[in-house]
């Protein structure tokens, strides 16, 4: 690969020599699923986002500042029952952070559309949650600082804070089941497991080839009739899961779901809109999932919250994601010769987005490699990557980047 550089920024690529994670006796991996509290802060933080980022342009033609990241949700109350109950409480959500809500003499609608956004996330990915009874909406969102406004200047793209971004590639397996695995319990499954709500957790344990996955499932209440077919669908669950996972490994696979279940007290996973925040659970922004969709404590992670951060310059955002992509195309043009990348990327608050402070590549390679041959298109690839930084914010905007 080829690359025109304009501008000499700072890529330093090394080698490494470490044991891989796929290579580790244990490994540990987690993920939170679009209905734990956590992940659904993030969802309706970074549909704000999006919401205000499109209103700005259709009516700036550019975005405008924003960070719309602080998003809490505090836990209801609920009194679930075989074949129905009732949701006591509502869950209150409160949306925070800041956006430009006045441009001249104009006001933006700013709560309007925050409040409005929410709404239609929640809607289009929970059908069983009551929008107008089992939810309460509150923005406090406020006006952005006339210092960050300033750097903030999207015609200036440059950082506005000073952060870092981490990423690695390639998943090892059990990376890649446990994001599959709530993937599939989240999609296919539903076609014909309409009982399994959204409020799902997954955690992988490798020792050596044996990967084990605890699933914790919500169950709508209105949908089972009684213990016996809560058990049945239990069975069910558990070996679609095994029969699903079995297809991206050849470790092997043991899968445990809803341990915290005890017969004899009737004590089962049982919510009557599929999501445990309805009783009591809280969430906030940036306390799940990684960019990678993963929880990750064997591989580099970035504290950052990503989610409802603006898409232009918050390199909180961008470099997270980026220094992903650029390790996975890394792992692609190179073919069989790299066993592992990982990237960090830094800014320094007034820099161009990109021209970070510095760009850290480390490559595990295979044995009897020489690596002083990658070196030059590693770079490139990082260059390349950093140069069209710009492209990500389209994609941002319409929710083509997953940020949990």
């Amino acid at each position: 690969m080829e690359s025109q550089l304009k501008v000499e920024r700072n890529i330093q690529v090394e080698q490494i020599k470490q044991s891989p994670t796929a290579s580790r006796e244990v490994e540990i991996v987690e993920r939170k699923g679009i209905g734990h509290p956590d992940s659904v802060a993030d969802g309706i933080a970074e549909s704000v986002s999006r919401a205000l980022s499109k209103y700005y342009i259709k009516n700036y033609s550019r975005i405008l500042h924003h960070n719309t990241d602080q998003v809490e949700v505090v836990g209801g109350q609920a009194d679930p029952k075989f074949g129905g109950g009732n949701v006591l409480e509502p869950t209150y959500i409160l949306l925070s952070g800041r956006a430009t809500s006045t441009v001249g003499d104009e006001r933006v609608p700013v709560k309007s559309i925050a409040i409005k956004s929410a709404k239609d996330y929640l809607r289009d990915h929970f059908p069983d949650l009551d929008i107008d009874a089992d939810v309460m909406i509150d923005s406090r969102i406020g006006n952005g600082s006339i210092d960050l406004r300033g750097l903030y200047d999207t015609r200036k793209f440059k950082a506005n804070d000073t952060s870092f971004g981490v990423g690695f590639a390639p998943f090892t397996d059990t990376e890649k089941i446990v994001k599959l695995t709530e993937n599939y319990i989240n999609g296919e499954l539903k076609k014909t497991l309409p009982q399994i709500g959204y409020d799902i957790k997954v955690m992988g344990f490798r020792k050596n080839k044996t990967i084990n996955l605890t699933v914790a499932a919500a169950y709508v209440d209105k949908y089972v009739k009684d213990p016996t077919e809560y058990y049945s669908i239990k069975e069910e669950l558990t070996n679609k899961i095994m029969d699903n996972a079995i297809k991206y490994t050849d470790n092997d696979i043991k899968v445990f779901v809803n341990t915290g279940d005890i017969k004899e007290d009737k004590v089962y996973y049982l919510t009557v809109t599929g999501l445990s925040m309805e009783n009591g659970d809280d969430g906030s922004v940036g306390r799940g999932n990684r960019v990678t969709g993963l929880i990750t404590p064997y591989r580099p992670m970035s504290m950052e919250a990503a989610a409802g951060k603006n898409p232009v310059t918050h390199v909180g955002k961008l470099y997270n994601v980026l220094s992903n992509i650029i390790a996975n195309k890394i792992v692609e043009e190179e073919g069989g010769d790299i066993k592992e990348v990982l990237v960090r990327i830094v800014s320094q608050i007034g820099r161009p987005v990109d021209e970070p402070h510095v760009a850290g590549i480390q490559v595990i390679y295979e044995d009897n490699v020489d690596h002083s041959k990658h070196k030059n298109n590693i770079r490139a690839i990082a260059d390349d990557k950093l140069a069209h930084i710009s492209d990500l914010t389209n994609m941002f905007v319409d929710g083509k980047v997953d940020v949990f």
